[in-house]
């Protein structure tokens, strides 16, 4: 290496190592992480969950998060719940289980809906408000019952106007099919995917035998009906069970293509449909000082992106980018990123298109075999991955997301644990 360049890289190690350590870097007005915690995720129709109300499982997390630090509810001033299938419009089942989670009447609610970021946007919402001096304390939540609102109650009637613009007729292509223009169009191949998936499903596997998901699943009490004798009773919803052990390339490859004839998504390689919630308790760092609050992590930014609709899965390629180069942070500098699984056709193209190394991915697995409750699972990966970074040490991380319709969202967190 010559002169010039070595001492361009140099630079670079100088400016990025700047740029990490000014991330970690500590400020009263920072917003912080108090707790973060998730409900199991639940087989939808078949899980623990499918007899349970969204309302319920978010009211019981709801709960959670605030009770576990011993923070007085009244200081919580604004609850943002992301739900992308709400049934009523959402608002006042948020509303309802906030209040029946002994949250008061004096806190504020909103729910939003940015499809699979949902939960992510949620707490983007809480921490810019707590940023521009708005609040000093809220929570960003994330709720899905597939089982409720899933599938073709869903879907609504639109305009035959709107739809003559080809890249709008393109957000309703089956997501599905969005999966297969991707592994179409940069060439993922069946065998690439299948051995993607079937790791997620061994380091999820591995993860749960270990008990590492136990410190952010809050066990709750949930009413389940059984299928064949319609019996009703009571169980404790403590433990992921969409988790299947002992599944290997060599079995995925079995399975038929779900979307396409000569396709290569199927049931194995693409995420589960599920039920769950996750909540996180964000707080400026002064005040959570002041009332002796944990910090467990800090929320540094968020980016959108937009992408085409036709192959909505890249989002996660151009949005982590995005909120990288608001951080001068470069991919080095991330211990491990969360990226949601949808399908295996996008998460391996987003991967291999920022060139970040496998092994830095989704650790303890994601959504091929956890599950996806869509307006859950941008809240669901800051819990898991905060627990993670408790028990491998790593301090920055960044979540991220492809969103349905065509974009992406990703973040940039801190563990202070």
């Amino acid at each position: 290496m010559s002169s010039t360049a070595q001492r361009f890289t140099q630079l670079a190690s100088a400016v990025t190592g700047g740029a990490r350590a000014k991330v970690i870097a500590k400020h009263d007005d920072d917003v912080v992480i108090v707790s973060a915690l998730r409900t199991a995720i639940t087989k939808a129709r078949k899980g623990g969950f499918k007899d349970t109300y969204p309302e319920e499982m978010l009211s019981a997390v709801l709960r959670a998060v605030y009770t576990s630090v011993s923070l007085d509810p009244t200081l919580i001033e604004d609850v943002v719940v992301g739900n992308v299938l709400p049934p009523g419009g959402g608002a006042s089942a948020a509303r309802m289980a906030s209040l029946h989670a002994g949250i008061p009447n004096s806190s504020a609610v909103n729910t939003v809906n940015r499809q699979c970021s949902s939960g992510l946007t949620a707490i983007n919402q809480v921490a810019l408000e707590i940023l521009s001096g708005q609040i000093d304390i809220g929570i960003g939540a994330g709720v899905e019952s597939m089982t409720v609102g899933y599938g073709s109650r869903a879907l609504a009637p639109t305009s035959e106007k709107v739809l003559s613009n080809q890249e709008a007729a393109d957000c309703l292509i089956p997501m599905g099919i969005t999966s297969e223009n991707v592994a179409a169009d940069y060439k993922i191949s069946r065998d690439v995917q299948d051995d993607f998936a079937a790791k997620s499903f061994q380091k999820a596997a591995k993860a749960q035998k270990a008990g590492a998901f136990k410190s952010e699943i809050i066990p709750v009490k949930a009413k389940w009906i059984d299928p064949q004798t319609e019996a009703e009773k009571e169980i404790i919803v403590d433990a992921d069970d969409g988790i299947r052990d002992g599944v290997t390339k060599e079995s995925l490859a079995k399975l038929k293509p779900a979307f396409s004839k000569t396709g290569s998504t199927h049931a194995g390689n693409a995420s589960q449909v599920s039920d769950g919630a996750a909540a996180v308790l964000l707080a400026r760092r002064g005040v959570a000082k002041r009332l002796g609050l944990p910090i467990i992590g800090k929320f540094v930014t968020a980016a959108v992106v937009g992408v085409p609709p036709r192959i909505m899965g890249v989002g996660p390629a151009y949005a982590i980018p995005r909120v990288l180069k608001q951080t001068g942070l470069q991919l080095s500098d991330i211990d491990f990123f969360e990226i949601n699984e949808a399908f295996a056709s996008q998460a391996v193209f987003s991967i291999q298109h920022l060139g970040i190394p496998f092994e830095k991915v989704n650790p303890n697995g994601g959504a091929i075999a956890l599950g996806h409750p869509l307006g859950c699972t941008g809240a669901r990966q800051v819990a898991t991955a905060l627990a993670h970074a408790k028990a491998s040490g790593g301090k920055v991380f960044v979540t991220s997301m492809c969103i349905g319709s065509g974009m992406g969202m990703a973040a940039v967190f801190v563990s202070e644990q």
